[in-house]
């Protein structure tokens, strides 16, 4: 079985050209929608894009779609589904994939005058397949089989010594990893222990940690960043060859700290009935907010402080999402892609690609504990960065993300 590209890099950083809108719409978007047409002519009936209308600085085009093709007209159609304002900047970003819709919307900075975020979505989608050529996800375009062709077994969990080939196919077709017993319960203890006697050292507003709030108004500390600058056990933790060890599993040269020096790990408290404030993220990917041709796939790896279940808030992935392009900051509608529960034991860890949709279940009887660190992939090689600026018409800044943010409200109707 042929394996699965954990490095789908197809961009790099770079002086960004003065972009014109007219001209995108006009010219540059209809005919990538032409070359591109076999990565989304297929999705057109699955996705079914709703007419919308894209203005910026005071000039309107609607995008329209039927089951064949895509269309783009000057002007604002009275009886368009959606109608959304853009500035120039935003389109660009839009256009190299620095942002998306949803990192706007998240950051208050999208201007909806009609219509909701998941119509935006859709176009995004098209968007995407035109501009990189990466076909829309239809349902049963995702296959999830081990070396031999049969289903995989999703509620598998690893042993660290385990075949490291197994392991890696399993990452590359599913996307992420349940590896069991990788640390003991003493050294959980520790960490578990450190969180408890360093919480007094963060404060709300602090720029390094992040606070909730519980249905009883509650103020409650749940993330600490940076936490291997305070815990001494922490620090020899990702100093370990048992976790350093991780990064040789999909087989992509990632690398620690390299992204993360100011934040190599988190350390999370996550409380029962939080109200306010991002504790228990929804479904997303973390390239939701743009640079997915830049950056992936990351791979980012959940420790397990206390262990976590259906009731203690468990972590749950899309299997097979890395490989799909569907919405990236919401669960997509009517997705045929399978939902895994990684319950965990204390010490155990999880591993997910930077693609792969995932959801963090709010606990309602125990709380838990956890941390989050990762690897990121190297920088690309010269020749390599060469090749990939060769192959784009312009190439974006690196910008700041804006954070994710609650849109299980949000969805296309």
């Amino acid at each position: 079985m042929t394996a699965v590209a954990v490095d789908v890099r197809t961009r790099i950083d770079g002086p960004r050209s003065d972009f014109d809108p007219v001209r995108f719409f006009d010219e540059e978007l209809p005919a990538r929608l032409d070359d591109h047409a076999h990565a989304i002519v297929p999705a057109l009936a699955f996705i079914r894009p709703r007419p919308t209308v894209m203005e910026v600085e005071g000039r309107p085009w609607t995008l329209t779609a039927d089951d064949r093709r895509v269309t783009i007209e000057r002007g604002a159609r009275p009886d368009a589904t959606a109608h959304v304002t853009l500035g120039r900047e935003q389109v660009a970003d839009l256009a190299d994939d620095q942002q998306t819709f949803m990192s706007m919307w998240a950051a208050g900075a999208l201007e909806q005058h009609s219509g909701n975020v998941g119509h935006l979505l859709d176009w995004w989608l098209v968007l995407r397949a035109a501009l990189d050529g990466t076909p829309i996800y239809t349902p049963g375009s995702v296959a999830l089989d081990d070396p031999d062709g049969r289903p995989l077994d999703l509620t598998r969990a690893f042993r660290p010594d385990d075949d490291r080939d197994e392991m890696q196919h399993f990452l590359e077709t599913a996307g992420f990893l349940h590896i069991e017993g990788l640390f003991d319960e003493s050294e959980m203890d520790a960490i578990s222990a450190d969180m408890n006697r360093f919480a007094p050292t963060y404060a709300e507003g602090d720029g390094r940690s992040w606070w909730a709030r519980t249905a009883d108004a509650d103020t409650r500390l749940v993330r600490m960043q940076g936490f291997d600058r305070e815990s001494d056990a922490a620090r020899a933790l990702i100093e370990d060859a048992r976790f350093l060890d991780l990064a040789s599993i999909a087989g992509a040269g990632h690398q620690f700290g390299t992204k993360r020096a100011h934040n190599r790990i988190e350390a999370l408290f996550k409380p029962i009935g939080v109200a306010e404030g991002i504790s228990d993220i929804p479904w997303h990917k973390d390239c939701g907010i743009g640079r997915h041709s830049y950056d992936c796939c990351g791979l980012t790896v959940g420790i397990s402080v206390t262990g976590a279940d259906a009731v203690s808030g468990q972590l749950w992935v899309l299997a097979g999402s890395h490989r799909a392009l569907v919405w990236s900051g919401i669960r997509q509608p009517d997705l045929d892609l399978p939902e895994v529960p990684l319950a965990t034991r204390t010490g155990d860890v999880t591993l997910h690609l930077s693609c792969t949709m995932h959801m963090a279940q709010p606990p309602v009887e125990r709380e838990r504990r956890v941390m989050y660190s990762g690897f990121a992939l190297p920088p690309l090689a010269d020749a390599d960065a060469a090749a990939v600026a060769a192959g784009r018409a312009r190439l974006g800044a690196v910008r700041e993300g804006a954070p994710l943010t609650v849109l299980d409200r949000h969805f296309r109707s």
